[in-house]
């Protein structure tokens, strides 16, 4: 925090906050916030009285600082943070807080934190990983049983509601997401199931994922409903090996940049580079979508213990749409693959 001039952090909603001290903020109208001072001490966290009990009790690292219903947690905020000439707030702060931090504190800056924050949350240590290879091998075992589930017949948002039930009952605590895209709605990478009935011969988009142990897993599998033809054959094809090559790519100084490179050269090569429109990947942890981001434009090399989806899509408007998702972490030398349905 000194290298950057800041003087402190504040932080709100969101995954930075348990990230430091195990206490995920509700959002609600009711501020909650966790400060955290560059010239020591520990984390102060500003909570509804109502609440302060759900605080893990962590002597010596958090200090709770509760308000009561009638309190103004802007001053005592304020307070907590008096001489601050920089503070960092969190991403995810809602805006309303904010406003009512500026006015409170006319003098100090707000910046985002998301700079310093992500310096710590990048690089997973081996607890964290291991909950992410558990979080994934769990949705593994999800997409090998749909592979005998009987999609046809059935809508978009049935299966993805069984997509869910099974992702919660291989153990996730939540599943936080599901896209089930079939026929042309596949096109669509983040189509929203609807209603439409999936009907033999429909290629069909699954991507779903949840939370473990409060880390994420996301993958996405491409199923086809009866013998699949020429076209989906070679679309799928493609996407696999441009999935596999980027896998294979992997390794630490390699960057973003070129990893992305990697598997859209082989869809380029494939003639179909213009129906695959969006970046190769996101990183993953506590949040569904976090740093590093594997896109044109970002020149992060990789190292040891990062985490992160490879998922090339090929999306041909009005017929279908093929992704393969899997979740690895940069080893010493290698991709380690966290997705092995």
């Amino acid at each position: 925090m000194f290298e950057r001039g800041i003087d402190a952090m504040a932080l709100s909603v969101g995954s930075d906050l348990p990230y430091l001290t195990g206490y995920e903020a509700m959002p609600l109208e009711r501020l909650t916030l966790g400060i955290l001072r560059a010239d020591g001490g520990p984390i102060r966290i500003v909570i509804p009285r109502l609440e302060a009990a759900r605080i893990p009790d962590r002597p010596g690292v958090v200090t709770v600082e509760p308000w009561d219903e009638t309190g103004d947690p802007i001053a005592l905020s304020s307070e907590l943070m008096a001489g601050s000439s920089t503070v960092a707030v969190g991403a995810q702060m809602w805006s309303r807080f904010l406003l009512q931090l500026e006015e409170s504190m006319a003098a100090t800056s707000f910046v985002d934190a998301t700079g310093v924050m992500s310096s710590l949350r990048i690089i997973k240590d081996p607890i964290e990983i291991e909950m992410l290879r558990l979080a994934g091998a769990a949705v593994d075992r999800v997409a090998g049983q749909l592979a005998d589930v009987r999609f046809s017949g059935r809508t978009e948002r049935d299966v993805a509601a069984e997509v869910s039930a099974r992702t919660v009952a291989e153990g996730h605590q939540v599943a936080t997401f599901h896209i089930v895209a079939s026929g042309p709605n596949g096109a669509s990478p983040h189509h929203e199931p609807g209603d439409r009935v999936i009907s033999v011969g429909d290629t069909v988009v699954v991507d779903f994922g949840g939370r473990l142990g409060g880390y994420c897993s996301d993958t996405t599998r491409t199923f086809h409903v009866g013998i699949p033809d020429s076209e989906v054959t070679e679309v799928h094809g493609v996407v696999h090996a441009a999935q596999q090559a980027a896998v294979s790519a992997v390794r630490p100084g390699i960057t973003g940049e070129e990893l992305d490179q990697v598997a859209r050269q082989v869809i380029d090569d494939a003639g179909y580079g213009e129906y695959f429109f969006h970046r190769l990947g996101h990183g993953i942890g506590l949040d569904g979508h976090e740093d590093p981001y594997l896109v044109t434009g970002n020149d992060l090399p990789l190292q040891p213990g990062m985490a992160f989806s490879i998922e090339p899509g090929i999306y041909l408007a009005g017929n279908l749409g093929v992704r393969i998702e899997d979740i690895v972490v940069c080893g010493d030398s290698a991709a380690d693959n966290l997705n092995n349905s």
